[in-house]
């Protein structure tokens, strides 16, 4: 956002990318020039009550969120140093920082039914949300449904009401 001076971004006169659970604005180095060549972005999101931000992670990038206001749960799933995969969900409110390691699967949620969530995100990455997301639906949609039977142990048909497109979703909703 052009602001005349170099080191200034006014993201509430940024046009939000809207979905139907939320929005986000991100200042990165397409524009806001400052930014160009230092590895950086910050995204201002917000979700609507039951807003989700879609499960995924990122192959070359870590995060740290500042929940604004309201409050999230959130799921991390990575590998530790002992070679074992965990799962930490936990609640996270008003002046809380998040991490999430790079190439870890991750997500957050609108914990509350009535109000608003309002997170910042930094990342060590300028390239532009969701160029550096690997999303659970484009992932799943983009393996045939035969390797998703045999890798859960189920059915193919189990699977036919997934969509095919492969797309990233960025934010949705509780349905």
């Amino acid at each position: 956002m052009t602001t005349g001076h170099p080191f200034l971004f006014k993201f509430t006169e940024q046009s939000p990318s809207t979905w139907d659970g939320g929005n986000l604005r991100g200042a990165h180095e397409q524009n806001f020039p400052i930014l160009e060549g230092q590895k950086g972005s910050v995204y201002l999101i917000r979700l609507e009550p039951g807003g989700i931000r879609e499960p995924h992670w990122h192959p070359s990038a870590w995060e740290v969120n500042f929940v604004i206001s309201g409050r999230a749960t959130w799921t991390l799933l990575g590998p530790h140093p002992d070679g074992v995969y965990r799962l930490d969900s936990f609640q996270a409110e008003q002046s809380d920082l998040v991490f999430a390691p790079q190439g870890f699967f991750h997500y957050f949620e609108n914990a509350s039914d009535t109000e608003p969530l309002d997170v910042l995100v930094v990342f060590n990455t300028s390239t532009q949300e969701p160029n550096d997301d690997i999303g659970i639906v484009g992932t799943l949609n983009s393996l045939p449904r035969h390797v998703l039977a045999a890798s859960f142990g189920v059915p193919e048909s189990v699977f036919d009401q997934l969509p095919t497109e492969v797309k990233p979703v960025v934010i949705t909703r509780r349905r």
